[in-house]
């Protein structure tokens, strides 16, 4: 079967090829009529376009490139969800990878995504590998860094300070009367951001006299069996532990269970708080007292500041750092 043409688009709704061209490249720049004829055309004739030929390889795809950590993580689905929905009603599609949090893995993803001449690039974090940066920089492709504030961004930036997270955790247990404190982290010496978060934990609570707080840490990634391990760990070391804030709802998932089965009472006896209020958080008995990071917020304010760009002619437009902040759950577990 001969493969079918953007001149046989055009030609099928009376239109001219450059138009149908400008309908791939700057959506908004068609009216709504044309755009009308375009997808009906496009619909009746099952037309792929090739985005990387001829005229439409121009200046980039429609491709924006979303570089995470893990597709496991439900934070960065929900992040990634809403990304793809907005962009996608500008018919940006969405190119996803993956790192488990390795900085050569994302700069070859980042290599990889440059070859295809994208529209935008997303990456999370704020840290990344010289060689990495470098190539962003040299491309002039519109990036946007998410979940993370406090260094200085490749081009823009959404998502909040991790350290003061860790700060708040802290914070609200010492004010439920707690003393002796213990941050739970999984993975934190790859996870730059936990990591943060249990630095900004520890610096708040050992700030307040008669205040001590300790890290305790697993290699492994965050798991609820990782977190009744870690919970096991700080009643070993310090028998008199009575708040524990931990790197993610799974590992305080995990420490929740570990007290049951010790029969360490939750919240009498130990107050816990986790982080990202994931779908189990409000629905286990006690129900878990989180900080939620707004991962779907993050995600739209990204896809905003990428199409405003993409769609600017200013070489000059400002380079938006937004700061979505993050909101503590108090439930009964605290």
């Amino acid at each position: 079967m001969q493969r079918v043409t953007i001149m046989d688009v055009a030609a099928r709704a009376k239109l001219s090829p450059s138009t149908v061209s400008l309908y791939f490249r700057k959506p908004g720049a068609v009216s709504a009529a044309a755009s009308a004829s375009i997808a009906r055309a496009i619909e009746a004739l099952d037309y792929v376009p090739n985005l990387m030929a001829g005229g439409l390889a121009a200046a980039s795809s429609r491709v924006a490139s979303i570089i995470v950590p893990s597709v496991r993580n439900a934070f960065f689905a929900e992040t990634v969800a809403a990304m793809q929905a907005e962009l996608g009603k500008q018919r940006l599609q969405v190119m996803l990878g993956h790192t488990e949090y390795d900085e050569r893995e994302e700069e070859d993803l980042v290599r990889t995504a440059l070859s295809w001449a994208p529209a935008a690039i997303v990456l999370t974090g704020l840290s990344h590998s010289a060689v990495t940066r470098r190539l962003l920089r040299d491309s002039h492709v519109p990036v946007v860094e998410i979940w993370e504030l406090g260094g200085e961004p490749i081009d823009m930036a959404v998502g909040f300070h991790h350290a003061e997270v860790g700060s708040m955790a802290a914070s609200h247990l010492m004010q439920r009367g707690r003393k002796r404190l213990v941050f739970l982290g999984a993975r934190l010496q790859e996870d730059r951001r936990a990591g943060q978060r249990a630095q900004g934990f520890v610096d708040t609570a050992r700030s307040v006299p008669d205040v001590s707080a300790e890290i305790i840490r697993h290699p492994a990634p965050a798991t609820a069996e990782v977190g009744a391990m870690l919970l096991a760990e700080a009643l070993r070391r310090c028998p008199e532990v009575d708040g524990i804030a931990c790197s993610n709802d799974h590992i305080a998932l995990g420490a929740m269970f570990e007290c049951q089965r010790l029969g360490v009472a939750v919240p009498v006896r130990l107050s816990v708080v986790g982080f990202g209020d994931l779908s189990f958080s409000a629905a286990c008995n006690p129900s878990m007292t989180t900080i939620r990071p707004p991962g779907d917020l993050i995600g739209k304010e990204a896809a905003r500041l990428l199409i405003a760009r993409i769609a600017s002619t200013d070489a000059t437009t400002e380079r938006a750092v937004i700061d979505t902040r993050f909101s503590l759950l108090h439930r009964q577990s605290s």
